[in-house]
């Protein structure tokens, strides 16, 4: 398969997800519920009420407190989550240093798929979301083997589109997905930080954990040109004759006041950002990724 090639699988194979707060799930697994269940670890005491299943009464607290207690444990489940992956004209970008020659699209395109594989394999449901204007695929979360061949041949069907919605897209997704689910963002961003901002308050206000993974070409970080060129707006196909060289420090001090928009909203709501660049193989970049994760969440 084009999106997962066998030696990406080999690589992938080591990797694992886990989420860094509470989440809900139908299949049992290895994942800590927000809902409390029947597994072995403690969770908290209450008072008995009838019906309440007899084998979990706490004889000791019983006899100290001369009232029936049951004991409540943490149920262990499967994750759920949704990819949300982001189509839009500018995604097509290009850079001349990204590696294998991907574009933004195509890099986050395996990054979707790759997340995909983690996370089926790990026996977790895999929900999936392509954007531009609006939310043009929508595949609820499942935990079955053939959700990753159907999330893959979804993949495969997309092309850059026109302009972006970004921020509507992402409000209406939080009303659809799952409570307490993890919801990945692979996109530029490119639009309006304090719209995009609100929009992933909208996850956290629901509960959900959010990993942003913000996908940009190198060309586009470093502005690396010197001479006059005619730069073409990917989305509106609208044409700029400049001097890169003039305009650089105006370009580079806007981008990265934008960027520092998207890091500072992302960190006052407790969202993982990651600023991603298409030269990093998207494999080692993912693995690096869900390194960081598992330590700031093993330190939380």
């Amino acid at each position: 398969m084009r999106w997962l090639p066998p030696e990406a699988i080999s690589r992938l194979g080591r990797l694992e997800f886990s989420p860094h707060g509470t989440v809900d799930g139908f299949i049992a697994g290895k994942h800590r519920s927000a809902r409390k269940g029947a597994s072995v670890e403690f969770a908290e005491h209450r008072e008995y009420t009838p019906g309440d299943d007899l084998r979990k009464l706490d004889w000791k607290l019983i006899a100290r407190r001369q009232r029936y207690y049951v004991r409540e444990f943490i149920d262990e489940t499967n994750l759920r989550s949704t990819i949300l992956l982001d189509t839009s004209g500018s995604m097509g970008y290009r850079g001349s240093a990204a590696a294998d020659g991907f574009s933004k699209l195509e890099y986050a395109q395996h990054l979707a798929a790759a997340i995909s594989y983690v996370l089926v394999r790990q026996q977790d449901a895999v929900g999936f979301v392509a954007y531009d204007t609006k939310a043009n695929v929508v595949m609820a979360p499942k935990a079955q083997p053939a959700q990753l061949r159907r999330i893959l041949m979804e993949i495969d069907k997309l092309q850059p589109g026109g302009e972006t919605d970004a921020a509507a897209v992402m409000h209406e997704v939080a009303e659809r997905v799952p409570r307490r689910s993890v919801v990945f963002v692979l996109s530029d961003l490119f639009g309006d930080a304090d719209a995009i901002v609100n929009a992933l308050h909208h996850f956290r206000y629901r509960h959900d954990e959010v990993v942003v993974i913000q996908t940009v070409a190198d060309e586009e970080i470093e502005f690396p040109f010197a001479e006059m060129l005619r730069f073409e707006d990917p989305e509106t196909s609208q044409f700029m004759n400049a001097d890169s060289y003039a305009i650089r420090n105006a370009y580079l001090e806007r981008f990265n006041d934008f960027l520092a928009k998207i890091r500072r909203g992302c960190g006052e709501m407790r969202i993982t950002h990651e600023l991603v660049n298409t030269k990093t193989p998207y494999d080692e970049a993912l693995s690096d990724i869900l390194v960081r994760y598992k330590e700031v969440g093993g330190r939380g």
